[in-house]
């Protein structure tokens, strides 16, 4: 299982990015049906499986204060990642210089999604991540071709940003079995900064949409929202 989910972590940000050279970038909109489906079942699995998990066996009454501080923090990244781990893909890109702020901040954002894989509704949860990965990726590819790199550094960040997921839950394996000193202990606080980025991540995904007015649901997004929630649900009652 451990392999099968770092080989689908980073094939899934890597192919996401390698698309933008084959897929026109003016046609949005499948991306953005895959944005909605994939906000609406992290939420859910965020909501159902994860905040539960880490109350479970825990009676730490501060780690709200941590759900709250990755949420914020997740506010921060973006004032450099651009919203790129949202998907956007910006008309205007950093022309003659390579965007290092979103790159740095949207790689740190990977690295920490891989984190909650280590224990528990891996398979729920990695299929998530994947599908989130996707348009992620392909926005950064999208950015930085804009940017007028060359083609083999846009292909070098694509795979930079792709292992990212990888190491971040390798890391979190090893402090869950005890393997980095005494670390272990503040695992449950360090998922709960992750659910706080995940809670943030898939709201905001929720609420945006092509139109004008941002709280405007329309058919097609409205129904992969139900899907992600219902397959979510399934994937629960099942458990």
């Amino acid at each position: 299982m451990t392999l099968l989910i770092i080989v689908t972590l980073f094939l899934s940000a890597l192919l996401g990015g390698l698309a933008v050279f084959f897929v026109k970038r003016d046609n949005t909109d499948l991306l953005r049906l895959v944005l909605s489906f994939s906000g609406a079942y992290l939420f859910s699995i965020t909501v159902l499986h994860l905040i539960p998990e880490i109350y479970a066996h825990n009676d730490d009454h501060y780690l709200g204060l941590y759900v709250l501080g990755g949420f914020l923090f997740q506010l921060l990244l973006e004032r450099f990642s651009e919203g790129i781990e949202h998907g956007h893909i910006h008309k205007h890109g950093h022309h003659g210089h390579f965007p290092i702020g979103v790159m740095t901040s949207l790689c740190l954002h990977a690295f920490l999604e891989g984190m909650p894989l280590a224990k528990g509704h891996q398979r729920e949860l990695l299929f998530g991540i994947a599908i989130h990965h996707i348009p992620a990726a392909f926005a950064l590819g999208s950015l930085l071709i804009q940017s007028t790199v060359r083609q083999r550094t846009i292909i070098l960040s694509l795979f930079i940003f792709a292992l990212m997921s990888p190491i971040g839950f390798t890391l979190s394996n090893m402090i869950s079995l005890g393997g980095i000193g005494e670390i272990d202990q503040y695992f449950d606080k360090m998922m709960a900064i992750v659910i706080g980025i995940f809670l943030h991540i898939s709201t905001t995904i929720l609420f945006e949409s092509s139109s004008a007015d941002h709280h405007h649901f329309n058919k097609r997004k409205l129904l992969a929202v139900i899907t992600g929630v219902s397959l979510s649900l399934i994937n629960f009652l099942v458990h």
